[in-house]
């Protein structure tokens, strides 16, 4: 208020709500006390390696059987492209069961940073979320992912993929934060990574989105696609509209 002329409080200025929040997503997570940020931490520990050793990635007793079916999974993304769903839904049923944590719930929802395990062993997975803004990459989003994606390929942690993106969010705050430069840190940090990538296109595809999502045009080393898939520069309706206006 001495500096600024603001009239603010302490927790409106640089609270958890704010920086694990929606607002700064400076820190990764909020806990109502220091036992819960404790078991946390250490949940968080036991699926990263000693080093970027990828033989030090921790290894546990697989529980959860690989080949075991997943019905669910037909039910839970709708034929509707206009419907939304929780993509962590879907993560949680391709996942190893009950090893789904996730980083920055709280912070640009349209898109889910997470660390699971399949057959027991640690991988990272990013997510559209339809949920919030149809699962448009914006510019919170797009850094959240990227931060995700770079951590990973530092410590040697596969990748996994699940795409729902109907492009990049439009509007005056986006083009004046600078969505393109800040949607190119997560196509180069997918670019870049060398770590086993691995895409499912879950529903939509659509534009430069769909490239910056880990394609195969960044070297994915395995890209599947869900039936009913659409890949393509955009929606029908919008390409109907540009065609016949």
């Amino acid at each position: 208020r001495t500096v600024t002329n603001e009239d603010v409080t302490k927790e409106d200025l640089g609270g958890s709500s704010v920086h694990a929040g929606g607002t700064s997503g400076v820190a990764h997570g909020s806990y109502p006390n220091d036992v819960a940020a404790m078991r946390a931490v250490r949940t968080l520990l036991g699926y990263l390696p000693d080093s970027n050793d990828r033989s030090t990635l921790p290894v546990r007793p697989v529980t959860d059987d690989p080949d075991r079916a997943a019905p669910a999974l037909d039910m839970l993304v709708p034929d509707d492209p206009n419907q939304p769903y929780d993509m962590r839904d879907v993560i949680r049923e391709v996942i190893d069961h009950g090893s789904m944590f996730e980083i920055q719930p709280d912070h640009a929802r349209n898109i889910v940073t997470a660390f699971g395990r399949m057959e027991g062993r640690t991988v990272g997975v990013v997510g559209n979320n339809p949920q919030t803004l149809a699962g448009c990459l914006d510019i919170s989003s797009s850094e959240k992912a990227a931060r995700f994606v770079r951590f990973c390929d530092a410590f040697s942690i596969p990748l996994l993929t699940f795409v729902d993106v109907p492009g990049f969010l439009p509007g005056t705050g986006q083009e004046h934060g600078g969505i393109i430069k800040n949607g190119a840190k997560l196509l180069f940090a997918y670019a870049e990574a060398t770590v086993p990538k691995v895409t499912v296109i879950v529903r939509k595809a659509y534009g430069g989105a769909y490239d910056v999502m880990s394609s195969k045009h960044l070297r994915g080393d395995a890209n599947y696609a869900w039936p009913g898939a659409e890949i393509a520069v955009m929606g029908a309706r919008g390409a109907v509209e540009i065609i016949f206006r």
